[in-house]
This record gives C-alpha cells, structure tokens and sequence, in this order.
C-alpha cells in the first residue's frame, strides 16, 4: 500500500518538467509543505484513510531518497513515523551511543529527541547516511533558521552534540565556540570596507598594523571602522579614482559635513553623529603620526603629506564634551529618585515567583492547586508529542491557569529570570562596577581581610582587570557579599554542590578565557553559560516592565548597567565619600573622570575643592594628589574599626566629628542591632527609675536631660518594632486623611 501510494505521487510529479525526481519536486513548488502535494495528488477525496495513506506513500519516497525535501517542509511535517523511520537506518548502536551521549551531558529527553528529529531532517535533506554529515551542514541549518525566524531551528545545538558523541563531528568546541571567530587580521579588517585603491589599501593596513599592539582589540576595531570606513571608504564612494593622501580642499569641506550625521543601520533614520570630532582627531593623528615615522622609515617618507584637518577642528570638542556630560547628569537625576522602587519591585518580583514555583513542586504531575486566588494545572511535557512518553526527566516546572485561555508558563525560567535580575540590579547599585567586570566575578572574588588593630575580619570584592587593565580591592558594605553568597548558594544547590567551571567569551577581546568558577552563569539548556553584558541588560529590562516606570516624554524608562555605576558615584560622594578615594574605588585614573559621574555635585562645589588642591600642590608635592596617601588609607579604614557601639552601628558619615559627644542613645545616625532590642528595653527601664528618683529628689536639671535620653530611647524602640527579625522594613499604615467631596474650611 506504500508503493501504491508512493506511485500516485510519483504519477503527479511525472506531469512536471525536470530531468529527474528532484527537479520535478521542485518544478511541482511541492517543499510549500505537505498539504500542498495532498491537495495537488487527491483534489477534492481527502478522506482520513485517503490522507493516510498517501502520507505513508510520501514517506516512503522521502526515505527512499527519492525526492530530498528542504527544510522548510521538513520543519513543517507532522509524521513522527518518517523519521523514525530515517533514524532505523542509522549504524548499529549509534542511536543508543546519541542518547546516552546527551544524557551524560545533562539533556532532558525533549532536549535528545529535538536534536534527533533534527538529524533526521539533515539526512532527509541531504540524501547522505549519517557519518557522511559535516559541521557544514549544522552551520548551514543555523543559518537558514536565523534567515527564516530569526533564530536557529530549535535542536540545533543539541545536534552538534549528538553528533560530536558518535564522532560525526570532531571537534571539541560547541556550537557557540565553533562559530566564535576571534581576533581577525588587520588586512581582514581594512579588506571588509572595499577600498578600491590598492596602494591606499597597503598603507592603512601597515599603520594600522604599527597601532595594534598598543591598544586592546576593541579600541582597534574602532579605530578602523573609524579610519577605514567613516573616512576614506566615504571619501572613495564620493570621488572614485582618488588615490593619494593629498586631498582638495572642496573633498575635504565635503566629507566634514557628511560627517556630522549618519544613517542608522536598522531604522534607517538620520542621526547626529556624537563622535564626529574625535573622528577628526583620529584622523589628523593618522596623518601626523606618518610625518613623524617619514623621519625613520622611507616608506613613509612618500605619504607624508600636510594633514586636512587643523588643530582649529577639534576646537568644538569641549563643547561636545559639555553636553555628554549635561546629558549623563540629566540620566542620574531622572533615574536616582525611582532606584528605590526598581530594587523593591525586583525584591517583590523574585518573591512571589520563587512563591509559586516552591506551590508547583509541591504539587504532582497533572495536579491541581491554588496559589494566590489564580488555579493552575501543573503540566508534564509530551515527548515528540507522543501522549504515551513523558518528559519525566525534566528539570523544569510548567503550569497553566485553569478556566483560561492562558499560555503554559515554564515557571522554573521565570522564576530563574526574576532571581538574576534581582541579583543584577543588587551587584550593580552596591559596588559600581562596570557590566563587563560583573560577568568577570568568580567563586574567588569575595575575599576576607582581619584589620590589623582591631582583628575585625571585613568582606573585600577583587575586581580583575577589564578596562583599566588595573586589579583593584573593594571594601564593600555587607549587602554585596549576602547577593553573592546567595548566588553561591544557588549555583551549589542547583550542581551537586559544586560551582560549575564555565569559560567567559570576552566579546570586545574575542577571545575564551580559562574555567572558573564565575558567579553570573546560567543553564539555559542543559550547558552553563556566562551571561553576556546583553543578557544583564536584558534582564534590568525585564525588571523595568515589571515597574512601569516612564521617563518626561512617557516613553518607558530605560536603565544601562553604567548607569548605576554613575548613581553609585553620586551617593558615595554626596555621603561625605572624598572624591580621590571614590575615583580609586571606582577605578579611574584620574579625578576629572569621576567627577564627570557626579550628577548633584555643582559646580560650584567641584571649584571650590579643586582651588583647594590647587593651593596644596602648591606646597606640597603633586603626586601626593593623584591617588590616596598610605595614611589616607588607614584613616579612611580606621573609620569603619570605630563603628561598632554596643547597641548597633554608627551611621556617621567618614570624616565627620561627632555632634553628639558619642551620646549614642541620642545620636539620629545610630543603626540599631534587632538583636539589641532586649538590652535597648533594658535601658529605658534604667532610665524611667532614674527620672522617677530625680524627681523625688528634687534634681530638675538632671531631670530634664535624663528625660531627653528616655524620649530618644523610646523612639528608637518604636523605630525597631516598625522592622521584622530579618531587619527589613514591614509596611505600616501612615494613617493618611481621605479627602472627600465634603467641602471644607
């Protein structure tokens, strides 16, 4: 019956032209997909055996080999049976070797049968058996997916291990380490632009190529983009033919003005360009680094030409430098006042979907239960759509509102989401470091320090070089290291109680570091990965849709992880935090640099504290000003030796005297310890007796201050009362009048 069925479809392709079957299928449009060829071969008489039946005839041809279907009908197929059948004539052993291969690295079974049913296209499409695949094939898949939907076909990834496990493909890299290209050539870069003038070609890869080594390859790729692209591949496209640095006056004037905008490569939409005068710049250093490399090398001597770009052009720099700095000001205000509710709806967020996960587990498969007035029907995922094989080996929980039209929530991700953006925004707001040095911090980073006079062991945060290329140490406030521990708690739990050794791929070096223990990776399959700088925005996105926050023009409210960095620089400064120690901390190298971060410093503070250190420098020697002094340091640590007092901590800001001639009772600053209250109850006691015998005493003046203390005392116990065990705020009624349309006095 399967050849009977297969010859009426054969039948229909004869009636199109091609020299062969494949053509034929081509000619006949039958990859539009599988209703098509059933349409096309039965017409009006589709009944159900009808349709069966010619599916297993199509089946027949396609596993014969007859006719090599694309991906696109493949992806849209529904016959589990054709490629069960295509996975039968796989090797002997080799289907076990995949699935046993897959579950070693971690796959769920719907993670295997995805990567499987994949394959199976692969050799359906190709007409190759399975050891006759490449690592082509798998690269060609992901790219048709990503043109098609704009991402690789779901199992894509999951083939290339399979395939690696039965030694198809030999290399030992993933898929997303596979397609990592690295740090390219110099002449690669310049030849991505087309210059058309081979000699001009030769001398921009040769200066490029004097430049490289004293920059990192970011700056590099800019710097070629910069020279290459926005300045001589616009002045070729403009003036075809031009093939010397001298360049007119009236090519000069010209590219100057279509420098100052750009078009965007996505919208398309006409843009200032920022930057235009470092171009400039860029380029005039072009030109005067040749002229002084003529004196050395002959080869320059011949290209050493007067620069088109004065020292006048870059006149407008400061300026420009003005109005980014305006507009990073502008971002603090506008986002500093909403932090607050950012960190409380990310707290809440966490919360209530960590609540609803912890209710599923505790549910059964196909289980019902109630959580927060919503019914949800706890799912367990069909393999294949099999209804008899259930993914039981799933780590994820779904669940799905009942009596709705609502989708299947995989709430084990969301919950998974909600977790790492609270601990992003947490890191970020409470150590100021930058998005790239947050997916550096490994298992290692939070290291203990014993302060040398008082042995109190303080929490340090190692920051690894990134930018700055500078190592530096961190003494953080408490709450930095509870994120992390929590996060280190979490990766333990979830990996047998290990940390998982994960490879960070740098994205500006284009290069893999070593296996370590970083903190920020997640599994979103079944491999940890590091969180790329994208996935922390994204995830301070997704903590921002939860807010609802919009910016003046009602548009919603957009932060960048600089952004915090910035807002951290502002409230440490602004808390009595001197600037040349917030640079260190923050590290710059220089003091005009952080002070460009500090969005409610005015103006007239920052000359008022640079006329200061102007008048010392004139006394004392300059490089004691460029970095904090030994005793500097010992002060600014001494500081927080001197904090601890017998009922908490004292807020007192650094470098500050006491107002309150250490009557801590008094004291507004004071941090109460919960787990002092017993001794605080034991100090309004004492207090009350006290004011009771000056009274009987006669002692009005001892009365008096004795009655300020107890009043004082008596606030700070209702102030401890308004926080739980855990020292968190608890929600409190402020008791706010109701206006109504009573009108009144």
């Amino acid at each position: 019956m399967r050849l009977l069925n297969a010859a009426k479809i054969l039948d229909w392709l004869a009636d199109h032209p091609g020299d062969g079957w494949q053509e034929r299928w081509r000619a006949a449009d039958a990859d539009s997909g599988k209703e098509h060829v059933l349409a096309a071969v039965l017409g009006d008489d589709q009944s159900e055996s009808q349709r069966n039946g010619l599916v297993a005839g199509l089946n027949c041809l396609m596993t014969g080999r007859i006719v090599l279907p694309g991906y696109a009908f493949l992806r849209g197929y529904k016959a589990l049976r054709l490629f069960k059948d295509v996975q039968q004539t796989f090797p002997d052993g080799d289907l076990d070797t995949m699935r046993d291969h897959g579950a070693g690295l971690g796959m769920t079974p719907r993670h295997v049968d995805e990567g499987l049913r994949l394959i199976s296209a692969m050799v359906l499409h190709t007409g190759r058996d399975l050891h006759a695949l490449t690592a082509e094939d798998i690269f060609h898949v992901r790219a048709l997916g990503r043109r098609l939907r704009g991402e690789a076909f779901i199992g894509t990834h999951t083939a290339w291990e399979l395939l690696r496990g039965v030694g198809v493909i030999q290399s030992k890299e993933t898929l997303k380490d596979a397609l990592r290209y690295g740090q390219r050539p110099t002449a690669e870069l310049v030849d991505s632009y087309n210059i058309q003038s081979t000699a001009i070609r030769n001398v921009l890869v040769r200066y490029l190529d004097e430049r490289r080594p004293g920059v990192d390859y970011g700056t590099f790729r800019g710097l070629v983009r910069e020279l290459v692209g926005v300045f001589w591949a616009d002045i070729e496209a403009h003036h075809p033919g031009i093939d010397t640095l001298r360049l007119p006056d009236d090519v000069v004037d010209g590219w100057k003005q279509r420098l100052v905008t750009y078009v965007h490569s996505k919208t398309g939409e006409v843009k200032e360009r920022r930057s235009r005068i470092d171009v400039m710049m860029r380029v005039r250093g072009f030109y005067l680094d040749i002229q002084e490399w003529a004196h050395e090398d002959p080869f320059w001597a011949q290209w050493a030409v007067p620069s088109p770009i004065t020292r006048g052009d870059g006149a407008g720099n400061h300026k420009i430098y003005k109005q980014t700095t305006a507009r990073m000001h502008q971002r603090v205000r506008e986002r500093l006042p909403h932090l607050p509710l950012l960190v409380q709806t990310a707290e809440r967020v966490h919360r209530e979907a960590a609540a609803l996960l912890e209710a599923a587990r505790a549910t059964p498969p196909n289980g019902v239960f109630e959580h927060d007035g919503t019914i949800y029907l706890r799912e367990l995922l069909k393999v294949n759509q099999v209804p008899s094989r259930l993914d039981h080996g799933s780590p994820h929980v779904y669940i799905r509102p009942v009596g709705t039209t609502g989708r299947r929530i995989n709430q084990s991700l969301v919950e998974d989401d909600a977790f790492w953006s609270w601990a992003v925004i947490e890191t970020l707001r409470h150590t100021g470091v930058r998005a790239e040095e947050l997916t550096e911090l490994t298992h290692l980073a939070l290291v203990s320090y014993r302060l040398p006079e008082t042995g109190e062991v303080v929490p340090l945060l190692q920051i690894v070089p990134s930018k700055s290329n500078e190592e530096r140490l961190l003494l953080v406030s408490p709450e930095p290291p509870s994120v992390l521990a929590t996060i280190i708690k979490r990766l333990r739990d979830a990996n047998g109680g290990k940390i998982p050794l994960v490879a960070r791929y740098d994205s500006h070096e284009r290069v893999t570091g070593p296996l370590l223990p970083h903190l920020f990776q997640r599994r979103p399959y079944w491999q940890p990965q590091v969180m790329s700088e994208a996935a922390v925005k994204h995830r301070l996105d997704r903590a921002l849709e939860a807010t609802g926050l919009r910016d003046q023009a009602g548009q919603p409210l957009t932060y960048t992880p600089h952004d915090f960095r910035r807002m951290f620089a502002t409230e440490a400064v602004t808390g009595g935090l001197p600037v040349h120690i917030a640079a260190r901390i923050l590290g710059h190298k220089t003091l005009t640099t952080t002070q460009a971060y500090l969005a409610v410093f005015q103006d007239d503070l920052v000359r008022t504290y640079r006329g200061f250190l102007d008048r010392r420098r004139a006394d004392r020697p300059q490089d004691e000003y460029r970095e904090p002094t030994e005793q500097e340091w010992h002060d600014f640590q001494q500081h927080f030796e001197l904090r601890k007092v017998s009922l908490g901590t004292c807020g007192r800001p650094y470098g500050t005297p006491c107002k309150h001639e250490h009557a801590c009772i008094r004291c507004p600053v004071l941090q109460l310890d919960p787990q002092q209250r017993p001794r605080l109850i034991e100090i309004i006691r004492n207090l009350r007796e006290r004011v009771t015998e000056a009274r009987a005493n006669g002692w009005l003046g001892e009365v008096e201050g004795l009655q300020v203390s107890l009043n004082a005392a008596l606030a700070k116990l209702t102030s401890l009362n308004r926080t739980s065990t855990d020292g968190r705020p608890r929600l409190v009624d402020l008791g706010m009048p109701l206006f109504t349309d009573t009108p009144g006095p």
